[in-house]
């Protein structure tokens, strides 16, 4: 089918199931012709001079390539070989993602259009074009999570666990759940109705609204009213029947029960509906007197904002679907969806957090780093050492990185520490290690980030806790996110003042700590002590005089001019007949400028492999423009989340690791950093993520040059098992390694350490 758009041109949009072509539609390999034959002496200028790198058909779209992410999530779910309430948890990701699309990515681009914006993206698009094209395969997306519902459902109701509707059970299971119910949910439940003297009621967002038909006997005419299901808060949207693995959805036993809310009165219809809200509410901070109670009033405007898209249940009345499109301000045609089957899947988390462990995937226990298992306070482990690399979750966060601020929070040599504070988890310790830092007359400076989306309330009341101690806390550079992910721990050491340092690749989360995959470096590093000092007072004031950077890469500052050069310098390897060679693993590839950076390197001869979890602009497997360039995608137990960059150089290797992913609003609209892993022993573990992982046949998805994924067959035994499977044995192994060691190790002569 084809998506008509105001703009320009119909584009043609494949139908598409999970593994075919979803995120970039304009479906065909576009030849590259070359006007004249590249001469011998200079091949590679003459090729790139034959090539316009601007041209939009080389490049995918952003929106498109994320949307080609969650095939592979919802592939996830449909996979027989994962554990069948890992497919279901899948099931719930993508749509949890869909709702995050609509509110950042859709709410965005509505804006735009909005403001009459028509300047066309990298790849050629306008918004308007960018809109309708989503939405297409969105719809189609979408239609395949109701299939592996259903397939699911099948499943699990063999399994002994059981989806049902209230009429399917017997008398004495309705009577048990309208008994719940009105114990437990019709206090809390408001009905509003509407009529003249009553306004269409707020629709919250993601909320679960029922719109039902209320008749009174004596009245001619029927009444309308608008009752939210109030999930949340100890409230299930999956209620359990009994004590079985039997569970019926909220809102089905509300619907069942409208007697209880309407006595007297005749129902006669209850039609389910759902509302997705634009959060894209920044305001201009330079303006802000106030930034705390900007981001304060950004949130109440959230709640309020526009609706980009309403959800409605099969079976809702012409009648009524027209009318909540009117009141709600939508174009029916557009913005309301009908769904044939549950809204809001993203609840099925509830089914998939079920503690049945044959249908989970094993349990995994990350294990301590090897580094740190020696024994003896932290600061003496990485003095020793030099440096220590940490690989989440396979090892542990809290015995590295919030042991790390514990002991720092405790020791009588700490003078202060300093760390930047983005996003973090009510079961992460970090707060109270700060806060007992604090307490020990330590100085604690802690950068916040106010603007973290979706996190913003939580960092307002741990920026507000934090303060209530005393601790020195600020926000950032106006204009910029502080998105790094560094602490810096000042210690009287015998020989004077040292720093020590954790930088990392993800927040400071325990939670996503067990679920993201994510490096971190523990170090001690003069230059990268000296670097942080620098970054820390810039992020305190705000100052922007030049500031020297010895080892570190900070955006928005230096980074991206750095690695645009290091490209460039591969280039030239290339060109001298020098083994060149390129290696990214990151989130995401969205900026235009390292995506033509990346083209040019390929074709003057550099071999690129980019494993790239989403978004990637990059087309691999061009002729002439990309044909050494390679773009994985790794979808499996754990989100992959580390960022490794990794150059050559004519055999003497640089390797990176940080918090920033090659996008235009990290490299240049973010606080960022890059720290080299320059210790052979950490470039060798560095090498085998990324060789297990380009190997990986059992959660690996090749990108194939119009811009869609296939995922890789898989083979015999262990490469069936998949990168991450052999990167948690890799970390068991190296850490039984160190404890034979230790216990091998002779006790020799205690003597006290001077520090």
């Amino acid at each position: 089918m084809s998506a008509d758009t105001p703009d320009g041109p119909a584009r043609e949009v494949p139908e598409t199931t999970p593994g075919e072509s979803t995120g970039e539609v304009t479906a065909q390999i576009l030849p590259i012709s070359l006007a004249t034959s590249p001469t011998t002496e200079e091949p590679e200028v003459a090729v790139e001079e034959e090539i316009d790198l601007d041209s939009p058909e080389y490049y995918l779209n952003r929106e498109l390539t994320w949307l080609e992410f969650n095939w592979r999530v919802l592939n996830e779910a449909r996979d027989v070989r994962t554990p069948l309430l890992e497919r279901v948890k899948f099931l719930a990701i993508v749509n949890s993602n869909l709702d995050e699309f609509f509110m950042k990515r859709i709410g965005g681009l509505k804006q735009q259009v909005g403001a009459g914006m028509h300047e066309r993206s990298v790849d050629g698009r306008t918004p308007r074009e960018q809109i309708a094209e989503c939405m297409a395969v969105v719809a189609r997306l979408e239609e395949k999570c109701l299939v592996a519902l259903d397939e699911l459902t099948e499943l699990l109701r063999e399994a002994g666990i059981i989806l049902a509707r209230v009429a399917d059970l017997d008398e004495k299971e309705r009577d048990s759940m309208r008994q719940w119910y009105f114990e437990n949910v019709y206090p809390l439940v408001t009905p509003q109705s509407m009529d003249p003297a009553h306004p269409f009621p707020f629709v919250s967002n993601l909320s679960l609204n029922l719109l039902v038909t209320v008749q009174h006997p004596k009245d001619e005419t029927p009444s309308l009213a608008r009752v939210k299901v109030p999930i949340g808060l100890g409230i299930p949207r999956l209620v359990r029947v009994g004590d079985d693995e039997v569970f019926v959805c909220l809102e089905d036993v509300m619907s069942e029960n409208l007697d209880l809310l309407f006595p007297g009165m005749e129902i006669g219809s209850c039609e389910v509906f759902r509302v997705t809200r634009n959060a894209n509410t920044d305001r201009d901070e330079e303006e802000a007197d106030d930034l705390l109670a900007m981001i304060q009033s950004e949130l109440r405007e959230r709640k309020l904002a526009t609706i980009v898209r309403m959800q409605v249940a099969h079976g809702m009345s012409n009648l009524h679907r027209g009318m909540l499109a009117a009141e709600l301000d939508l174009d029916e045609t557009s913005d309301v969806v009908e769904v044939h089957g549950m809204l809001g899947l993203k609840d099925l988390m509830e089914l998939a957090a079920l503690d049945l462990p044959d249908f989970h995937d094993a349990r995994h226990r990350p294990v301590d780093s090897p580094e740190l298992s020696q024994g003896g306070p932290i600061f003496h482990r990485i003095r020793e050492q030099g440096s220590i690399l940490l690989h989440h979750p396979y090892e542990s966060f809290s015995t590295s990185v919030e042991r790390f601020l514990e002991e720092a929070s405790d020791d009588p040599k700490v003078r202060a520490i300093k760390m930047t504070l983005y996003r973090t988890s009510a079961d992460t310790r970090v707060i109270e290690h700060l806060i007992d830092a604090a307490r020990n007359g330590k100085q604690v400076a802690v950068v916040v980030e106010l603007k973290a989306r979706f996190d913003e309330d939580a960092n307002i009341r741990w920026a507000s806790r934090l303060e209530q101690f005393g601790i020195h806390v600020t926000y950032g550079v106006v204009g910029l996110k502080t998105h790094c992910k560094v602490i810096l721990v000042l210690r009287q050491d015998y020989g004077g003042l040292r720093r020590y340092a954790h930088l990392g690749t993800g927040n400071y989360h325990a939670g996503t700590a067990r679920l993201y995959t994510d490096l971190g470096l523990l170090t001690c590093d003069e230059q990268i002590g000296q670097d942080l000092t620098e970054l820390f007072n810039y992020l305190t004031t705000g100052f922007k005089p030049k500031r020297k950077y010895q080892k570190l890469l900070p955006a928005p500052t230096v980074m991206k001019s750095a690695f645009l050069a290091k490209i460039d310098r591969e280039i030239e390897h290339a060109q001298n007949g020098r083994e060149a060679l390129i290696q990214l693993k990151l989130n995401a590839i969205e900026d235009a400028d390292m995506s033509r950076a990346l083209y040019r390197a390929s074709m003057n001869g550099v071999k690129v492999d980019l494993i790239v979890r989403d978004t990637c602009r990059v087309r691999a497997g061009l002729p002439n423009l990309s044909e050494s360039i390679r773009v994985i995608s790794i979808v499996g137990r754990f989100l992959e989340h580390a960022r490794i960059i990794f150059f050559n150089n004519d055999g003497d290797p640089e390797f990176y690791i940080g918090s920033a992913d090659w996008m235009k609003r990290n490299l240049e609209s973010r606080v960022e950093v890059m720290v080299p892993v320059e210790d052979p022993r950490h470039q060798k573990e560095l090498r085998t993520i990324i060789d297990l992982q380009l190997r990986d046949q059992r959660n690996a998805w090749d990108m194939q040059p119009d811009g869609h994924y296939v995922q890789r067959e898989g083979g015999e035994g262990r490469k069936e098992r998949g990168a991450q499977v052999l990167l948690a044995e890799h970390a068991e192994k190296r850490h039984k390694a160190a404890m034979r060691l230790r216990k091998r190790k002779p006790q020799g002569v205690v003597r006290r350490d001077p520090s």
